[in-house]
């Protein structure tokens, strides 16, 4: 099956790279992107039968090339999208994945394309309707979709429901009856449990009660 191809990554060896592999598998690139303007632009001059796109790209190198995937997906229904990346964006992925009941798409991160034979499969699948989402992004998606607070014990969810409040470690402790180290390792827990980047114990205070307020 040979498909019309519009091929988006902003890094030049590489979208050589996959242009070269695409062709060679009989398929033709109407069009190559370096931007997520140049994306949007190339689609609405001719709409392909598949989109390649990588999620970060000029104009901000961030996820531009992904919300260009949900724009585009949005203007043409149905218009089959392959997203390339070296990590889950986990907002956008969503919107993706959901957009048309989620037909047509597939999310990969870009260390499948080393194995040619699925990464080619792949594209005649998504372009055929189907759907193809990395392992790493479902185990990754699928966590988003938890409430993260889950995770936590009941002693931990106390604890964090009075970090809530504005407690101080002393004060947690005089209101448990516990030591302030138990406090400390137990509030230790609940940043780890809830994947909160390595910071500031402030910063991350703030962080583990706005999970708290958002659940």
């Amino acid at each position: 099956m040979s498909l019309r191809l519009i091929v988006a990554e902003d890094a030049v060896l590489l979208r050589e790279g996959l242009v070269g592999l695409l062709r060679r598998f009989g398929h033709q690139v109407v069009a190559e992107a370096g931007d997520a303007d140049a994306l949007l632009a190339a689609v609405r001059a001719g709409r392909p039968d598949l989109i390649v796109t990588d999620v970060r790209m000029p104009p901000s190198m961030r996820d531009d090339g992904l919300r260009a995937a949900v724009a585009l997906r949005g203007e043409f229904p149905r218009l089959p999208v392959l997203v390339l990346s070296q990590y889950v964006e986990r907002s956008y992925a969503l919107r993706l994945l959901d957009s048309d009941g989620g037909a047509g798409v597939g999310y990969l991160l870009k260390e499948r394309v080393s194995a040619v034979s699925e990464f080619t499969a792949a594209i005649e699948r998504v372009a055929a309707g189907g759907t193809v989402v990395d392992p790493e992004v479902i185990h990754q998606l699928l966590r988003l979709r938890q409430d993260p607070l889950e995770r936590l014990s009941p002693r931990e969810r106390e604890v964090l429901g009075l970090v809530a409040q504005g407690r101080s470690n002393a004060s947690l402790a005089a209101r448990l009856f516990i030591s302030e180290a138990a406090v400390n390792k137990h509030i230790g827990n609940i940043f780890a449990k809830l994947d909160l980047p390595v910071d500031t114990d402030g910063h991350r205070r703030v962080l583990a009660v706005l999970a708290y307020l958002r659940a």
